[in-house]
């Protein structure tokens, strides 16, 4: 069976909001101030199809705090 690396990469972004406590619209707030325009719906459909560019992601490991992704 083939590994569906989108919701892989969604699943990895939502386990770390979840571990944050963090919010669709508070990740908004975050981003906007590293200068990054994005929606709660834009970020809502990222997540739901996982299809989002490493640097997006990367975007949002920094403004989460994220040092190091652990994958089991």
């Amino acid at each position: 069976m083939e590994k569906d690396w989108n919701k892989q990469a969604s699943l990895i972004l939502r386990s770390v909001l979840t571990r944050k406590d963090v919010k669709y619209q508070d990740l908004v707030e975050r981003l906007e101030k590293i200068g990054i325009k994005e929606t709660q719906s834009s970020i809502t459909n990222k997540l739901s199809r996982g299809s989002f560019s490493f640097a997006f992601f990367l975007q949002c490991m920094e403004v989460l705090d994220v040092k190091e992704i652990r994958m089991n």
